[in-house]
């Protein structure tokens, strides 16, 4: 593996630094602690500048809340300061790990997402199921995956590439910043920041090599902590869910879910696979009901919110398109007609027409 020296001047960078700046106030500015950064932006980017060049610089202390949509999950969020830090050095970071990513490698990447992801394995699906007339996939989850992840492994593979002492001491306090105060155990990584997202997929491209090298898993797709692998052997997918889930905890310390399991792909009608947002089968594919439920709890609440005056039209319009251009992957025209055709959204200022 190619690995980097001399990187931390470009970290430290006031121009890398400002950029990182406007990454992380992206769709933020009305925010408190976005508009007291601005308030004096170059004293701010300069007081940050020295600190990491004097080695003075600490991540602040987390924000720790919880969100409930998919599902209950806890977010650690880093003060305003320390994002602009995050983003500056993962501009210098990506760049040297995403080439070495495979190419069935879909989640937190220019280029790539859930849409992409669920478009190669259906093309995997068919593709089995053309060529052999049956098809079976081994559908894997780790467990607890960001809470998981050990932080003696994740530097290991970190120095690995960077060779740079000053950056990899940046990387290795801002990973053991994450320690979560109830258990002060070293492992975890906190789901608000911008590193955790690239040191996830950093720390599963070993299983991803392991899968595509060792095992030989030809139909092999990833997302964050799913994956998937295609095949027409039943046998063969159990052998190899055997030999991952073994290497993923000798090597990662991770254990996989008990959703995890081998099970047939229908060609058409009967169990398809649910991945990514979709039921997946090789000639169609359908949205999940979980995603109808909650665009459909989404449009009730903004109805609401909108006839108090609380959300403004856009934001209504971004949530729709958003959901609309996730389902539109999926056969789901008669779907979005039934589920948007009759919701009316009528303002809080009277003598306006209901918006459709």
């Amino acid at each position: 593996m190619k690995s980097h020296n001399g990187m931390f001047p470009a970290v430290y960078d006031f121009e890398s630094l400002y950029r990182g700046h406007l990454k992380a106030r992206l769709g933020k500015r009305g925010r408190p602690a976005v508009q007291h950064f601005e308030q004096d932006l170059e004293g701010n980017l300069i007081q940050l500048q020295n600190e990491l060049i004097w080695g003075e610089y600490k991540t602040g202390k987390y924000h720790r809340f919880h969100v409930f949509e998919p599902k209950k999950r806890e977010i650690a969020s880093v003060p305003y300061r320390d994002r602009v830090v995050q983003h500056s050095l993962v501009s210098q970071l990506e760049p040297l790990w995403d080439p070495c990513f495979i190419h069935h490698s879909y989640a937190c990447r220019t280029g790539r997402g859930m849409h992409r992801g669920a478009d190669a394995v259906q093309r995997m699906l068919r593709k089995v199921q053309r060529e052999h007339g049956h098809l079976y996939v081994l559908k894997a989850d780790v467990s607890k995956y960001f809470a998981s992840v050990d932080h003696g492994v994740l530097k290991a593979i970190l120095r690995r590439k960077i060779r740079c002492n000053r950056t990899y001491e940046l990387c290795a306090g801002i990973i053991d910043s994450g320690i979560h105060p109830a258990t002060l155990a070293p492992k975890g990584l906190p789901i608000g920041n911008l590193t955790s997202q690239l040191w996830a997929n950093v720390y599963l491209h070993e299983l991803d090599l392991y899968a595509k090298h060792q095992v030989k898993a030809r139909h092999y797709v990833r997302y964050m902590d799913d994956f998937v692998i295609v095949h027409h052997d039943k046998a063969w997918l159990h052998d190899a869910r055997r030999v991952l889930e073994q290497f993923l905890w000798d090597s990662l310390r991770l254990t996989t879910n008990d959703k995890t399991q081998v099970f047939p792909v229908a060609t058409r009608h009967g169990r398809g696979l649910n991945f990514l947002g979709y039921h997946i089968w090789p000639t169609h594919r359908r949205l999940r009901k979980d995603s109808i439920r909650r665009i459909k709890r989404s449009l009730k609440r903004l109805q609401r919110q909108y006839a108090e005056g609380s959300v403004s039209l856009e934001l209504v319009r971004q949530t729709v398109q958003s959901w609309v251009a996730h389902a539109s992957h999926a056969d789901t025209l008669g779907l979005r007609e039934s589920v948007l055709g009759g919701v009316v959204f009528v303002p809080a200022e009277r003598g306006r027409s209901p918006e459709k």
